[in-house]
């Protein structure tokens, strides 16, 4: 499997995203924001985490804007795999490639700390896991407060593209929100960091289990 790991200026989880991709098998090639298309056979786009172009006017708006963002919107569109984590989610959220916001924490703080999640649906991201079990990631965001209209809250729920939910919620996000899944649950966005803790010198390998359930989950779609 061959996932591409995207740089825009300000990123600062792209190597760590380009590991947990390669702990777990998969052949990672870099790409930056000015490039115009994906490297050739492109399974899984991963947008990684940071300040993408400082968080300047809305955090993931001018990175959504950039030459690559074309690509990875026609890579979704065919049925291609995106994960955008944090920043990453974001910068999704601006693409449209999912439904919502994230606003600014409800305590006006950035929060960096270890959090609990539930696992709320079936996806290739959740192959290594059952519905109902609890994982812990690490946060680190200013603005990771999901925010979506009522008639879409409902959507999610009704469809069960809620992916992740906080156990205690950290930053006011609507209905506990960690994580969605588009339509057809091939582009997951979580603000937790799942690269961050892809090995055991980093204080825990929950998020190991999601590369290598995405890995398995992938072969098996």
């Amino acid at each position: 499997m061959k996932a591409a790991v995207v740089t825009f200026p300000g990123s600062n989880c792209d190597r760590d995203l380009a590991l947990g991709f390669e702990l777990a098998g998969f052949q990672v090639t870099r790409v930056w924001h000015k490039d115009t298309a994906l490297p050739a056979g492109t399974d899984v786009v991963g947008v990684p985490g940071g300040f993408s172009f400082g968080d300047y006017l809305r955090c993931g708006a001018i990175a959504a804007q950039s030459p690559i963002a074309r690509a990875i919107v026609a890579h979704a569109a065919r049925g291609g795999y995106v994960l955008g984590v944090c920043n990453g989610f974001q910068v999704l959220t601006e693409m449209r490639l999912l439904p919502g916001a994230l606003m600014r924490n409800l305590q006006l703080k950035f929060l960096c700390k270890v959090v609990g999640l539930t696992i709320c649906a079936d996806s290739a991201f959740t192959a290594n896991h059952t519905r109902g079990a609890r994982i812990a990631l690490p946060i680190a965001h200013h603005d990771g407060n999901y925010t979506i209209d009522v008639d879409g809250l409902a959507r999610l729920q009704g469809e069960g593209l809620v992916a992740f939910r906080y156990t205690e919620n950290p930053n006011g996000s609507m209905d506990d929100i960690a994580g969605v899944l588009s339509d057809n649950r091939r582009v997951l966005g979580l603000m937790p960091h799942p690269e961050r803790a892809v090995e055991a010198a980093q204080g825990g390998t929950d998020g190991a289990a999601l590369f290598a359930g995405l890995m398995g989950g992938m072969a098996l779609a």
